[in-house]
C-alpha cells in the first residue's frame, strides 16, 4: 500500500520546502522503506527550460531528458533515486495536456473546468506509476497557500485526502515562526494565519515544520498546537542548521520521521540508520584542510543558477576531506580586455559553468586562459567548455577569429556550432533556428567512448559513460585534427565518433572541458568522479600558492 505525503508552504516562499521534502524522504529511506519525490509547481510554464536563471535558479535535467525544477535535484541528493519525467508537473503541462485532449474530442463534448478536469489530471499525475518498491510518494507543492496560482493543486490534494483517506495520505505544513528582536518574542501568529488559510480551502495538515532561528519554547509549541488543531508533538522545530546535510539528523532528532509513522499508525518501523549522514556531517564540520574555487559565471548574483555545480564542488570536498570555499565571480567583469584578472589571483581551481548567450563569453575565454597559462586547474563545463576550446583555437591555433555561431554568425572559423541534428536511440532528432526554444536542446543521458590511456579515463577509471546533457551548440568535430597539433585531446566522443564530449590538456596540472553537466549526477555519498578529481587537483595547487 503506497502511502502519499503532501508538503506545503506558507507565509513566505523559500522556507526550504524541497530540503524538506528531501530530508524527509531520506529519513524513510534509513528506516528501509522506498521512497519516490515529486514536485508540483504552479507556474504556467511548460517547464523551466526557457526560463531565466535569474528568476528560476537551475534548470535541472533528469536522465530521461526532463527539464526539471532544481528541487529534483535535492531529492536525488538526498536520496539518490533518479528523477523521472514523470516527478515534476506544472500548470502550463496540466493545461497544455487538457487542451490537446479538448481537441481531440477526448472529452465528448464537455465542458472543460477546473473541477473536474484540472484537479483529474493532477491527482492522475500524482499517482501516476511511482515505481517498484516504492512504500511513500512525498509531493511538494510548489508556492505557497493562499496563491491564487496553487488554488487547483490545493483542491487536487484535499481531494486525494478524502478520497484515500488518512491512512494513506498526510499533509505537512511548513511555516514560519519569526522572532521579532525589539519585542524580544518569538511569533507564532504568522504559522496560525498561514494553518486558517490552509484549513479554509479544505485541509488540515496533521504536522507543521516551523522555520526558526532558535528553539521554541514549549508554551509556544502548546499555544500553535492548540490554534491549529495538530498534537503538540506534532510541530515540529525546524531550526537553522550549519549545512543542508544536517538537516536529516536535526529532524529525526526532532522526531518528524517518528511523527509520520505515528500517523499512518506503522508500529513495527526498522530504527533509522544515520551512520552515513553523520559521516558526511563529521567530514564536512571537520576538514582537514580548505581550498578555494573561483566559479566564473554570468549569473553569480544568483547562487542558485549553480546549485547543482556548487553541491558537487561540495561532494569533491567531501571527498578529498577539505572544505570548498566557493568565490563566485561575474565573468561579464572580465569582456573587457582592459579590466585585470586580479581576482582570479589566489584561487587554487576555476570553474567554467553552463550558460547561454554572447554577455560575458569573452570573460570566461579570458578566465580559461589564465588558468592554462598560469597552470592553475580549470574545470569547463558545457558552454565553459566550448569558450575553452575557443580559447585554445584563438591563442594556440592561431585562428584569431574563432567564434561559436551563437554569438557570431558569421564567423568563418564555427569552432562551435547549432546541432542539426543527433540521434537518441534509434531515433533521428532534428532542429533548425526556427524551431521552439523549450525542450528542443539535446536533453538528458548520452553515452560516450573514452580514449585509452586519457586522464579523463582514468579518472572514470572506465572508457565508456554515460552523462546528463543540456545544450543546442556543440564544438564542431572538423576542427580536432587542427586543435590536437597544439596540445590539446579530444579524449571523450559519442559512440559514433561525430560529437566531441570531452577535451582535456595532458601537459597541464589538471584541465578539463565536458559538454555535459557532470554536477547532475554527484551525490554527497557518491561524488562525481571528475568534481572528487578536480578538487584533488586544487588541492595540490593550494600547497603550491
Amino acid at each position: 500500500m503506497i502511502r502519499y505525503i503532501f508538503i506545503t508552504g506558507g507565509v513566505v516562499s523559500s522556507l526550504g520546502k524541497g530540503i524538506a521534502s528531501a530530508a524527509l524522504g531520506a529519513l524513510l529511506q534509513s528506516r528501509g522503506y522506498g521512497v519516490r519525490l515529486r514536485k508540483l509547481d504552479p507556474y504556467l510554464n511548460v517547464d523551466p527550460g526557457t526560463m531565466s536563471p535569474r528568476q528560476h535558479g537551475e534548470v535541472y535535467v533528469t536522465d530521461d531528458g526532463a527539464e526539471t525544477d532544481l528541487d529534483l535535484g535535492h531529492y536525488e541528493r538526498f536520496t539518490g533515486v533518479s528523477a523521472r519525467q514523470s516527478d515534476n508537473i506544472t500548470t502550463g503541462r496540466i493545461y497544455s495536456r487538457i487542451i490537446e485532449k479538448e481537441r481531440r474530442g477526448d472529452y465528448l463534448g464537455a465542458t472543460i473546468q477546473v473541477i473536474p478536469h484540472v484537479t483529474n489530471e493532477i491527482k492522475d499525475f500524482v499517482l501516476s506509476d511511482p515505481g517498484e518498491g516504492v512504500d511513500f510518494v512525498l509531493c511538494e507543492i510548489g508556492g505557497t497557500v493562499g496563491d491564487i496560482e496553487g488554488l487547483p493543486f490545493f483542491e487536487a490534494i484535499r481531494q486525494l485526502g478524502q478520497e484515500l483517506g488518512p491512512e494513506r495520505t498526510c499533509f505537512i505544513h511548513l511555516t514560519l515562526l519569526p522572532y521579532i528582536p525589539a519585542a524580544g518574542e518569538m511569533k507564532t501568529k504568522p504559522t496560525q494565519h498561514s494553518v486558517k488559510e490552509l484549513r479554509s480551502i479544505g485541509i488540515q495538515p496533521q504536522i507543521l515544520l516551523c522555520r526558526c532561528d532558535r528553539p521554541i519554547p514549549e508554551n509556544e509549541k502548546g499555544k500553535i498546537a492548540s490554534f491549529c488543531n495538530v498534537r503538540p508533538s506534532s510541530v515540529i522545530e525546524a531550526r537553522d542548521v550549519r549545512h543542508i546535510y544536517d538537516v536529516p539528523a536535526a529532524y529525526h532528532a526532532e522526531g518528524l520521521d517518528k511523527e509520520v509513522l505515528r500517523h499512518f499508525a506503522i508500529g513495527d518501523a526498522p530504527a533509522p540508520d544515520l551512520s552515513g549522514w553523520q559521516r558526511i556531517a563529521q567530514t564536512i564540520h571537520n576538514p582537514d584542510g580548505e581550498v578555494c574555487i573561483g566559479l566564473v559565471g554570468k549569473y553569480t548574483d544568483v547562487p542558485d543558477a549553480y546549485k547543482s555545480v556548487a553541491e558537487a564542488l561540495s561532494h569533491g570536498g567531501v571527498a578529498n576531506n577539505v572544505k570548498v570555499s566557493v568565490r563566485l565571480i561575474n565573468s561579464e567583469e572580465f569582456d573587457d580586455d582592459a579590466r585585470p584578472l586580479d581576482i582570479l589571483e589566489g584561487v587554487h581551481g576555476i570553474i567554467l559553468p553552463g550558460g547561454f548567450g554572447e554577455r560575458g563569453a569573452h570573460g570566461k575565454i579570458r578566465a580559461s586562459r589564465f588558468a592554462r597559462e598560469r597552470q592553475v586547474p580549470c574545470f569547463g563545463i558545457c558552454y565553459g567548455m566550448q569558450m575553452s576550446v575557443i580559447e585554445v583555437a584563438r591563442n594556440l591555433a592561431g585562428l584569431t577569429d574563432a567564434n561559436t555561431t551563437e554569438n557570431d554568425r558569421r564567423t568563418r572559423n564555427p569552432l562551435v556550432g547549432l546541432m542539426e541534428e543527433w540521434t537518441r536511440g534509434n531515433e533521428k532528432v532534428t532542429r533548425d533556428e526556427n524551431t521552439d526554444k523549450g525542450g528542443t536542446m539535446r536533453l538528458g543521458a548520452y553515452p560516450a567512448r573514452l580514449k585509452q590511456g586519457s586522464r579523463v579515463a582514468e579518472v572514470y577509471g572506465s572508457d565508456e559513460i554515460s552523462e546528463r546533457h543540456r545544450h543546442r551548440y556543440e564544438v564542431n568535430a572538423s576542427y580536432i585534427p587542427e586543435l590536437e597539433k597544439h596540445g590539446v585531446v579530444f579524449s571523450g566522443l559519442s559512440p559514433d565518433g561525430t560529437l566531441p564530449e570531452i577535451f582535456e590538456i595532458p601537459d597541464h596540472p589538471w584541465f578539463i572541458g565536458v559538454q555535459f553537466h557532470p554536477e547532475l549526477k554527484s551525490r554527497p555519498f557518491e561524488p562525481h568522479p571528475l568534481f572528487a578529481s578536480f578538487i584533488a587537483a586544487a588541492v595540490k595547487q593550494s600547497r603550491l600558492v
